[in-house]
């Protein structure tokens, strides 16, 4: 199947399951589109079992995608850059101390925890996996998707602090997640192909190359895409400039060996700024900001459906689904924890609702990024085991969590709204 009839299948997919949950399911269209994809795939290795050639042709069709390549070349970088864009960047700046320390220390205890929570989990089940590469899941696991969250949290008019404090931990800890993803590889990478595992030295100067590299590029592109947004007054060029700035970006990411995802929210925070700071500057604000919103909503909802296909990419075991099953609540437990870490050292400096931490906790979905790391994990048994452990917390997470965290957010904006005490609970 050539690239055209691909992109064919994978579109009309996507629209029929966008119509389907829109006309019956009236989910949020990315948690419907997901539940959808889900029983289409279902339903294609069914027929594909029984010998189908429509089936067979479409599953493997799906399987030809390369799904770690389509999100972090593709769709990541523009969804990131759309996430920055409608963050207000002197809000940002103001708990900057709080969304660094949440981007940074919560992940990393994220992935300490469930690292060596899942390292305990599969020897109790008896599967010998080694540490790093149980770090490695830990890794690919703990970065935030709350996509969906955010447009919930805008609708139930949450405080914006505690929106602002999302959004910025969302889209930092993607960054700083892939990037500890990438030094992890490396070192489960060394450790089985026969060369010396880089020291401490050489691991902190990879992770400050990616993380700092990306945000150096991203804070110059920006820059740039800033000045030249002034010097225009054309709404066509404005879209043309950004979107322009983002497949840069992504591209001279891979060039450089730098972060991607960090460079498109460090460009992205500088552009929006510019419609902060001088509202007339862009010719159309409005239509400008509908355009990277329909953006990133067609490409958000295209990425799910896409994630829900790409099950039939998955070899499942009983004992994997096992695995996955109890992982949901150790990755629920590790964020507990690393929430509450940050929490405890920053409550005394910055005062937030009651409810912050709850909504932290459950609005902390996983989603397609965990998945797309999964597939680049080193082949072998563990990557497979993996595989289905992911999809099996991805899957909890946008259903389940994405479903009920409504909720909790309007609790949020009605605590806020009743003036409750400051009292956590």
């Amino acid at each position: 199947m050539n690239l055209l009839d691909l992109s064919a299948v994978l579109l009309a997919m996507t629209a029929t399951l966008a119509f389907l949950n829109a006309r019956f399911l009236k989910l949020p269209a990315s948690i419907g589109v997901t539940v959808g994809g889900l029983l289409v795939s279902l339903l294609l290795l069914l027929l594909a079992r029984a010998g189908v050639p429509a089936a067979l042709a479409t599953v493997d069709a799906v399987r030809s995608v390369q799904f770690d390549e389509f999100v972090f070349q593709g769709v990541l970088s523009f969804l990131l850059f759309a996430g920055a864009l409608g963050v207000n960047s002197h809000a940002l700046w103001a708990l900057r101390g709080p969304v660094l320390a949440f981007a940074l220390l919560s992940t990393a205890l994220s992935i300490a925890l469930v690292g060596l929570g899942t390292s305990a989990l599969l020897g109790a089940l008896g599967l010998s996996v080694p540490l790093v590469l149980c770090l490695l899941f830990g890794a690919l696991i703990s970065p935030t998707d709350p996509v969906a969250v955010l447009g919930m949290l805008k609708q139930a008019q949450v405080p914006k602090r505690i929106e602002t404090l999302v959004a910025g931990e969302s889209l930092f800890n993607d960054g700083v997640g892939v990037v500890a993803f990438a030094v992890l590889a490396a070192l489960a990478g060394s450790g089985h192909g026969g060369h010396a595992a880089p020291g401490w030295w050489g691991v902190t100067v990879f992770f400050l190359q990616e993380a700092a590299g990306g945000l150096l590029l991203g804070g110059l592109l920006g820059l740039l895409g800033y000045l030249a947004l002034r010097a225009v007054n054309d709404f066509v060029t404005e879209v043309l400039i950004t979107l322009g700035l983002v497949l840069v970006a992504t591209a001279a990411a891979a060039h450089l060996h730098v972060s991607a995802p960090l460079a498109a929210v460090a460009a992205g925070l500088l552009v929006g700024s510019l419609t902060e700071r001088r509202p007339a500057a862009l010719s159309s604000r409005e239509k400008f900001e509908s355009v990277w919103h329909l953006l990133d909503e067609v490409l958000n909802i295209a990425l799910f459906a896409l994630l829900a296909l790409e099950i039939v990419a998955v070899t499942f075991s009983g004992q994997a689904l096992l695995a996955g099953l109890l992982a949901i609540p150790l990755v629920l437990i590790a964020r507990v924890l690393s929430v509450q870490g940050p929490y405890l050292l920053l409550r005394r400096r910055t005062a937030f609702p009651p409810v912050t931490r709850r909504l932290m906790v459950w609005g902390g979905l996983r989603g397609a990024i965990s998945v797309a790391l999964a597939f680049t994990v080193p082949a072998g048994p563990a990557r497979d085991l993996f595989l289905v452990m992911t999809y099996v917390v991805v899957v909890f997470s946008i259903v389940v969590q994405g479903l009920t965290v409504g909720r909790l957010a309007h609790q949020a904006a009605r605590e806020h709204q009743d003036g409750a005490p400051a009292t956590d609970a």
